[in-house]
């Protein structure tokens, strides 16, 4: 959905940018506080979220910058630092609180490429269109119906599955299955990012884009596994620029992927245990092979007045295979309401709310409930019932780039459980444009 159509403003900045369109610079910071009281739990296990009082800081500092070599080509260049800590180090959460949080704690603190990638545009049509320069495009104006590549490192959900009220840590919501959609085990390394092509073909009221892209070693590995051929993963989406009410504006997108990685399949982690291979179901025994997940996802929103929008995102994947790049869904219904400032005099401000229910498939409940561990999940049981969580935040302009956001998010059955929780989860988070 086009912003200019929308009461967002496009967000202020503590520096001016670079007027010379050739080159772009910019960075921001985000620091984001949680905690949570003691809760309830009748059992926890080694990747359970702690029934006991925690509290946790993230932080996520990134510097932008672009060099545009010709009318049609450019190149991006991003360097990150993350750190900070999570709430029980990232465990007993299919849908996370907080998207900025570094899920391997042994990682190196130093400094890391983001993003350098090659961004190639090629005309398919003489008239052209304005377009807002920003991170990842420094082209302000562009051909309208054209053919867009883009090669290198970079993170998938910069492309796809993007929505205007829910889609940015930033300045929106934290929780992982908000922000992005959950069933979506997209390609990435441990800090969401990977190496791949993607491809982007945009005309006047339509977009068809594709990726394809390299898949991690081992599940929520840093390390990418270099053969192409052997383990990769294909992401597919069809957007349309129209929303489903008359007259106001929206976008309709529909989402496919397909996964090939050394991924375990549940119903064998099963059996082994039951045959006495193991002492608990283990979705890593096993020996190196390709395995295929796939998945489906729809996308919308729609404005309902200039300064408030409707969105929701459904999802779901076929949940044989072991949850690997992302986070423990195998399905999703998102939906959720945003208001822009303008209405009450506050441009830069932004609220919304946001309902998510996320559920995993028979087998992945059964490996769980045999004492079985994921990634992310493992209270050691399970007594099933679908994840749910509600999420608030108001987020405030203060002055010039500086932004404050209180957020409160609720979850019930925890990492899918009915014997834990419900647990609140309040937050804070300073975020800084540069």
């Amino acid at each position: 959905m086009d912003q200019d159509s929308s009461g967002e403003a496009a967000p202020e900045t503590m520096l001016p940018h670079l007027q010379d369109d050739r080159f772009w610079i910019s960075g921001q910071a985000n620091f984001v506080y949680q905690t949570h009281p003691t809760f309830y739990a009748k059992y926890s296990g080694p990747h359970s979220l702690t029934p006991n009082y925690q509290k946790a800081l993230s932080r996520v500092l990134t510097l932008y910058t672009g060099a545009r070599l010709n009318d049609s080509t450019e190149v991006i260049f991003d360097l990150e630092e993350a750190g900070g800590s999570a709430l029980s180090t990232g465990f007993g959460l299919a849908g996370d609180t907080d998207l900025d949080i570094v899920r391997n704690p042994l990682l190196s603190k130093a400094p890391y490429v983001a993003r350098l990638m090659i961004h190639k545009v090629f005309a398919l049509s003489e008239n052209k269109v304005e377009s807002e320069r920003n991170p990842l495009s420094l082209f302000s104006v562009l051909p309208r119906r054209r053919l867009e590549i883009r090669f290198g490192k970079l993170s998938m959900p910069d492309f796809f599955d993007q929505n205007s009220a829910a889609s940015d840590t930033h300045l929106q919501f934290l929780n992982w299955t908000v922000d992005n959609n959950g069933a979506w085990d997209y390609a990435a390394d441990t800090r969401g990012y990977t190496v791949g092509l993607v491809a982007d073909y945009e005309d006047k009221n339509y977009g068809i884009k594709f990726g394809e892209s390299l898949m991690p070693k081992v599940a929520n590995g840093i390390d990418l596994v270099w053969q192409p051929w052997k383990a990769h993963a294909e992401n597919y989406e069809f957007d349309w620029n129209h929303g489903v009410v008359p007259k106001k504006p929206g976008a309709i997108r529909l989402l496919g992927y397909t996964n090939y990685a050394n991924m375990g399949i549940y119903s064998q982690a099963i059996a082994q245990y039951f045959e006495g291979s193991t002492a608990a179901p283990d979705i890593t025994d096993h020996s190196w092979h390709i395995a295929r997940k796939y998945g489906l996802g729809v996308n919308l929103e729609q404005a309902i007045t200039p300064n408030f929008v409707a969105f929701a995102r459904w999802g779901w994947d076929n949940g044989k295979t072991e949850s690997f790049a992302y986070t423990e869904v195998d399905s999703t219904i998102l939906t959720g309401l945003g208001a822009y400032g303008a209405k009450w005099h506050r441009k830069q401000d932004r609220a919304a709310f946001a309902f998510v229910s996320n559920g995993i498939c028979k087998y992945h409940q059964e490996y769980l409930a045999d004492g079985g561990l994921g990634f992310l999940l493992g209270d050691g049981g399970l007594s099933y019932g679908r994840e749910t969580i509600e999420e608030m935040y108001y987020t405030a302009h203060v002055w010039r780039g500086i932004y404050l956001a209180p957020d409160v998010q609720h979850i019930n059955n925890p990492g899918y459980n009915r014997d834990r929780g419900p647990v609140l989860v309040p937050g804070f988070r300073l975020h800084v444009e540069f």
